[in-house]
């Protein structure tokens, strides 16, 4: 693991927590739904550092960054984005975006398409004609064990009724889990409207009819028990980008942190 740093930095009208580690060609990972700096499993923390200088930060709305109470859109988080990338003072980059960071990174390599040399999608769709992801701001209002219990099941495929009920206790741990990392900051000033008002900007995403203005060289990563964002549609995405390879992994949508290929696989798509 690489030792990073972090600061604040005030781009676009708002302040963001930002993390850099590692050092060499640089590399921004823009990460998903509920992302923290946080959280262990955090890019920052990833083999990624020890060939890349790796740049995230918690987007608004999320994390220790900013949550304005005023509607977000997705044009707003790719603009966060350049905005931040100026402040580092960086040109050109490998951009990387999984679930919720995927639809950002989508809208940036559609319209900055001269920042971007390289561009992978983890677990992502495009929206529209494509196939959204799972429109998991309908379970917000659930009690969290509920919650926690629907989302799983959509998370991974095999998180059925049957597995849960031939499983008991590793299902309870699971839900557990899922639960204490859920709200473990839904206490902090912000948390709550930040939580939503991300929530409704991604249930607007639609980039379908535009992928064919991605010019970089681009890796579509999909895991094969992935609910939330469907092998169907992340097919149908990449076959809508001009030069893209998709790759099936076995993994859930939480397949970053299940399956150690994931970060190899970035690793030789970027180096290659």
């Amino acid at each position: 693991m690489c030792t990073f740093e972090t600061k604040h930095v005030y781009a676009n009208g708002l302040s963001f927590l930002t993390a850099v580690a590692g050092s060499g060609p640089k590399l921004v990972f823009l990460t998903g739904t509920n992302s923290d700096l946080r959280n262990q499993n955090s890019p920052i923390n990833s083999v990624l550092c020890e060939h890349f200088t790796v740049l995230s930060f918690d987007q608004r709305g999320m994390g220790q960054s900013d949550k304005p109470d005023k509607p977000y859109s997705m044009m707003d988080y790719a603009e966060d984005t350049i905005a931040i990338i100026d402040a580092f003072g960086w040109q050109q980059v490998y951009l990387a975006g999984y679930s919720f960071g995927g639809m950002v990174a989508q809208e940036i390599a559609i319209n900055w398409p001269h920042r971007v040399s390289k561009l992978a999608l983890l677990a992502t769709t495009a929206g529209g004609a494509g196939g959204s992801s799972y429109p998991i701001e309908q379970f917000e209002p659930l009690p969290a064990i509920k919650r926690a219990r629907e989302r799983l099941s959509v998370i991974d495929l095999s998180f059925t009724a049957a597995w849960q009920q031939a499983n008991t206790i590793d299902a309870q741990a699971r839900i557990e889990q899922f639960m204490s990392a859920d709200t473990q900051y839904m206490h902090e000033a912000g948390y709550t409207v930040g939580r939503q008002r991300q929530l409704a900007a991604r249930a607007t995403h639609n980039t379908f009819n535009r992928l064919d203005n991605i010019s970089a060289p681009t890796l579509v990563l999909a895991g094969n028990r992935d609910g939330q964002a469907l092998e169907t549609s992340q097919r149908a995405m990449a076959s809508k980008i001009p030069h893209c390879t998709f790759e099936l992994l076995d993994g859930s949508h939480q397949m970053i942190a299940e399956n150690e290929q994931v970060y190899k696989m970035l690793s030789a798509f970027f180096h290659a």
